[in-house]
């Protein structure tokens, strides 16, 4: 059962978001601030974060951004800010999705699904396994994490870090 951060200075959201992912099997964690989240996350190690922006101590868009330095939790804000510019801030730093207030909670919900569907692993394989599995062909080889490209006869290597590869190899 997937474990689930919620992150809101508003108890009437965390309250009703609570319930609805309960009642679709999520277990869930809430906090009323950033500072107290990042405390929690060490202890409840969730499977994914839902991050309000605007929050007092510490808000949304600072938390993010000392997640994606220890961590690749996935995590969806869920604001009121309603500017273009917040939007493309939080994904530039690494969110995975961003759903603005009011909201509908099957689509939170679905987004949820979708969120945590690309987070995990396919077939059983352990990310590690996936991360080092590569395939090859001719000088390219690919994997989950990353491209290698080999170059002249002394085996140089040039290596394009990225989390989705689109390496056409004709």
């Amino acid at each position: 059962m997937p474990r689930i951060a919620l992150v809101d200075d508003d108890r009437n959201v965390l309250t009703s978001v609570s319930i609805a992912l309960e009642a679709e099997g999520y277990r869930v964690a809430t906090y009323t601030g950033g500072d107290t989240a990042l405390d929690g996350f060490r202890a409840v190690q969730p499977d994914l974060a839902i991050l309000d922006i605007k929050m007092p101590r510490m808000d949304g868009m600072e938390m993010l951004r000392r997640l994606r330095a220890a961590s690749d939790l996935p995590v969806i804000i869920l604001t009121s800010k309603e500017e273009v510019i917040d939007e493309l801030l939080a994904l530039k730093i690494g969110a995975d999705d961003f759903i603005r207030k009011p909201f509908s909670q099957r689509l939170l919900i679905e987004r949820v699904k979708v969120v945590l569907r690309r987070a995990s692993p396919k077939n059983g394989t352990l990310p590690n396994e996936a991360a080092n599995s590569l395939l090859e062909q001719g000088r390219f080889r690919k994997s989950v994490t990353r491209t290698v490209l080999t170059v002249g006869t002394q085996n140089q290597q040039q290596v394009a870090n990225s989390r989705a590869v689109h390496a056409e190899t004709a």
